[in-house]
């Protein structure tokens, strides 16, 4: 690996770490030394870019330090072109546009030697599955997400039972054929998934939910390391 290029995965490990990562660690990664790693963070640091730390301890990239945009290497381009992919065939309308205009600008940035990765990418994505038409605004239901305000569901259940609840939206999953609105529900006092498919109505109210969106996300994340005797009642 070139110094320039090392120099620049360097920062990228720290920006991707987010936490205090020591040399060893990153000197494993890019299959380097410990010693040539001490030499270019040294390097880096003079030429001022905020890194925090010393040997032994850990080093930390300090928020706020950018580059310049698209620096891509040709296996980051070829992930974001697939992520953008899956997007496209999966994703409500506005999220499948922008996904497609992100493989444009990708292709339109990235130096002419690597705009084939962008355009005829090596790997692909299985073909769109057929879901049904939504009943809900998917798009709205978004930013009521990033909003942390609650909404009002018609849900109707696998036995065609329909409940009416309200509820704090934490997410939308996507999973092989089917996705989920994960969320605090007030009825059942718990973290419920629903099926999208079958939600046959919402109400998006203005009342934001009482707690911070990223504590209600860690909340419902914890639970994956719970035990779980049984799936829950939706």
């Amino acid at each position: 690996m070139r110094r320039a290029d090392r120099l620049f995965q360097i920062i990228q490990v720290l920006r991707r770490t987010g936490r205090p990562i020591t040399a060893d660690a990153i000197a494993a990664e890019l299959e380097t030394s410990k010693r040539t790693i001490y030499r270019d963070i040294a390097t880096l640091m003079a030429q001022r870019v905020p890194i925090r730390g010393e040997a032994g301890t850990g080093y930390v990239l300090e928020r706020g330090f950018d580059m310049p945009p698209l620096m891509l290497t040709p296996d980051e381009i070829e992930a974001a072109v697939l992520g953008a992919q899956w997007v496209a065939g999966r994703a409500d309308p506005v999220l499948a546009n922008a996904a497609r205009d992100l493989i444009a600008k990708i292709a339109y940035t990235v130096p002419e030697r690597l705009r084939p990765l962008a355009l005829e990418p090596a790997s692909r994505t299985p073909p769109k599955f057929d879901v049904p038409d939504d009943r809900i605004d998917v798009v709205r239901l978004r930013g009521h997400i990033h909003a942390g305000k609650k909404l009002t569901l018609h849900y109707r259940d696998e036995r065609g039972q329909t409940t009416e609840r309200t509820v704090w939206p934490v997410a939308i999953g996507y999973l092989d054929t089917v996705r989920h609105l994960v969320a605090w529900c007030e009825l059942r006092e718990g973290f419920r998934s629903f099926r999208i498919e079958r939600i046959t109505d919402a109400t998006f109210l203005d009342e934001k939910y009482p707690e911070r969106r990223a504590a209600l996300r860690a909340k419902w994340m914890k639970t994956f390391t719970q035990p779980r005797p049984h799936e829950p009642t939706p």
